[in-house]
């Protein structure tokens, strides 16, 4: 276990429709590095992942996104999922916490679909990001420049295109909290 990272705490941002081992990978990395993280969501309650297109477990919430102070984490962390993303992106409270974790240049993590909510938020302008190949126009329509790699780091945006990148993407995670 890092000793840096302990005390760190990573806020993962989702509602029901999130493509679970967005969620389940980075997290049991982030927790073996001594990190805690903790699932946000809408509503309190359990909230539901995927399996691509097939609906699969439930996570307990430990918190919802009126009720986090921002300051009490260190990074946010968001998975993709279409139903998710598609969702969580109209929400204004989770908007407005990317908003504020820009401002404060706290670490924002996305993998896959979950820049939906960064282009909803505003926060993607001049940014070096990738994706899921499919919302690439929409990032580069948000004024974003778009590459096709594993994982990019702009600043402290860290941003990955899929589950098979999640490796390298939960190390990048790693390696900006340790920083």
């Amino acid at each position: 276990m890092t000793q840096s990272l302990q005390g760190k705490r990573v806020a993962i941002l989702v509602t029901d429709g999130f493509e679970q081992v967005e969620l389940t990978g980075p997290r049991e990395a982030l927790e073996k590095a001594g990190v805690r993280a903790d699932i946000i969501s809408s509503e309190s309650g359990k909230v539901a992942g995927w399996n691509h297109t097939t609906p699969a477990d439930e996570f307990e919430v430990d918190n919802t996104f009126d009720r986090i102070r921002l300051d009490d984490y260190d990074a946010l962390l968001l998975p993709g999922g279409v139903v998710n993303s598609d969702n969580i992106r109209s929400n204004e409270m989770a908007q407005e916490l990317v908003r504020d974790a820009a401002r404060t240049n706290k670490t924002i993590a996305v993998i896959c679909h979950g820049s939906w909510l960064l282009i909803s938020a505003g926060v993607v302008q001049g940014k070096t990001i990738t994706s899921w190949p499919s919302l690439s126009d929409d990032l580069k329509n948000a004024g974003a420049n778009w590459v096709d790699q594993q994982v990019v780091v702009d600043g402290d945006l860290i941003s990955s295109r899929k589950p098979d990148d999640i490796p390298a993407f939960s190390q990048a995670v790693i390696d900006a909290l340790a920083a």
